[in-house]
């Protein structure tokens, strides 16, 4: 029996699994480090980190499998999206890697638009000037650091720099070249119209490859040091959304990847590229050879449950210290005593700013409709139902444009909850299906690997042979339409608040 390793890169820290054909885990680990926040709005991480967390976690995995570490066959990458890492000619880090959720682009995206054309710019990437895209960080550092940006022989995102120390090989792939804003998503090639537009050399770009193809083998040193065998294949791998799409068998039309982590995300699988006239969604490469998703993303979902139990669930922090209990669920289970609706209570999830479909990075938290019946169980619930509501705007984008949906498949910690799991199917009037496996991008990864080394045939095949459904969750349509009614109303306040978050934005300066 044949091993694969999947090695998902995160904002967080590292998660590496190994799984056999079947998808079984049969090992897995985690390495955790710091993301750093200079200044207001600015995310970095140092992408040595990455590194040492990924050794610490392939260690890990090799102890767990002793002598069974040399039937691994292959390893995958994924990992977080548009993340830059500038390399000199030596391959020496230069700066602090910018990360996707950095928002200090928003007048280097203005230039991208204006040197480009808006319409320009979609019709060669697919996707408008946003500040967690890579292109708008290499003009922030022509622009701010030139001494820095002229000693740039490379440009690498951040699983893309796991495999160079893994390999030695500079290499990218298609599913996450496509979230530079440097991309032609549709011929699937580097844009040299984008590039010259912008005066940034196409030779600080490394070669793009599939996802499925072998970009390299895990040099001896490596394998000494972290008790693998030598000279097995590392494949592209792919974008942390492709490769859990990978992972939760959006390999086909009609099924609809609902991932609810740190950020949240809305992919749906397309056999062509499809895009949004307006941009609200992106449209990228899939991890599958010619083959789209189109998504969108909300900057703060798990997150904004996260700030809520951090900020005011002391008392759920403390019974969890108490009881073993986890703090989640004592707080679900307050939100689970609470209507439906929150009793008029709406939250904003714009902690972060937000991407679709506002594109505004300005954007606040709000709680919405506060009276003196409203309880914390209502406080979580709104916070709970607005994470799904502004799933549900990306989903609504989706059907506008043709594409079809039947199925839900959920991932993330919102996979967990069954309260969130029965929101989701409710507010989007969507069966949404639990899996076996909810490892997501690393298992994709290790998916992506098989491919590569041969044990499956497609990446098709991979998912079918691996993902499966364990649980489905069916819509209360009697909810219905008191959720599209609160719904609405969701939608109409970013509308009101739009000028406000943007005199807010220069307050906090």
């Amino acid at each position: 029996m044949g091993y694969m390793i999947g090695i998902d890169v995160g904002t967080s820290g590292v998660k590496t699994i190994v799984v056999t054909d079947k998808g079984d885990i049969v090992a897995e680990a985690t390495a955790s480090y710091p993301l750093y926040h200079p200044k207001a709005g600015w995310a970095e991480q140092d992408p040595e980190d990455w590194w040492q967390a990924t050794l610490e976690s392939l260690r890990q995995v090799s102890q767990t499998l002793g002598s069974k570490a040399n039937r691994v066959k292959a390893i995958g990458l994924s990992g977080q999206m548009h993340g830059s890492v500038f390399l000199d000619e030596a391959g020496h880090i230069l700066r602090p890697a910018i990360l996707w959720c950095d928002v200090r682009t928003s007048s280097q995206c203005r230039y991208i638009t204006e040197r480009v054309g808006q319409r320009e710019l979609i019709r060669h990437t697919s996707n408008p000037a946003l500040e967690g895209f890579t292109a708008p960080k290499i003009v922030w550092l022509q622009q701010n650091e030139p001494e820095i940006y002229e000693r740039v022989d490379k440009v690498l995102l951040p699983k893309d720099y796991v495999r160079y120390r893994l390999t030695g090989e500079l290499f990218t792939e298609m599913s996450d070249a496509a979230g530079t804003l440097l991309f032609d998503v549709t011929h699937r090639r580097w844009s040299t119209h984008v590039l010259d537009a912008l005066g940034i050399s196409p030779d600080i770009l490394p070669e793009c490859r599939e996802s499925t193809d072998i970009c390299g083998r895990l040099r001896p040193e490596i394998a000494e040091a972290t008790g693998l065998p030598s000279n097995i294949p590392v494949a592209g791998g792919g974008a942390d959304n492709a490769c859990g799409a990978t992972g939760a068998g959006i390999v086909r039309p009609g099924r609809v990847l609902s991932s609810i982590g740190s950020s949240g995300v809305i992919l749906v699988h397309t056999d062509s590229p499809q895009t949004d006239p307006q941009a609200k969604v992106h449209t990228f490469n899939h991890a599958i050879p010619e083959k789209w998703y189109v998504m969108g993303v909300i900057m703060a979902a798990g997150f904004s449950l996260k700030w809520f139990r951090d900020n005011l669930g002391h008392l759920e922090k403390q019974m969890e210290i108490l009881t073993g209990i986890d703090a989640y669920d004592l707080m679900g289970e307050q939100a689970a005593s609470t209507p439906p609706g929150a009793e008029g209570l709406i939250f904003l999830p714009y902690l972060n700013g937000e991407r679709t479909p506002h594109a505004d990075a300005s954007a606040r938290g709000v709680f919405f409709g506060l009276n003196p019946r409203h309880t914390k169980g209502h406080m979580i619930r709104a916070v709970m139902e607005g994470v799904v509501y502004a799933l549900r705007d990306s989903v609504e984008i989706i059907r506008e444009m043709g594409i079809p949906i039947s199925q839900v498949r959920a991932i993330g910690g919102g996979a967990k909850s069954p309260l969130w799991r029965q929101m989701q199917a409710d507010i989007m009037q969507l069966e949404v299906a639990a899996l076996n496996i909810d490892e997501g991008p690393a298992l994709g990864a290790a998916l992506l690997a098989g491919v590569a080394a041969g044990i499956y045939e497609s990446v098709e095949e991979a998912a079918e042979n691996t993902v499966k459904i364990i649980h489905t969750t069916e819509p209360n349509h009697n909810r219905a339409q008191s959720y599209n009614d609160y719904y609405q109303l969701f939608g109409s306040l970013y509308p009101a608040l739009k000028d406000s978050f943007q005199k807010a934005a220069k307050l906090e300066v």
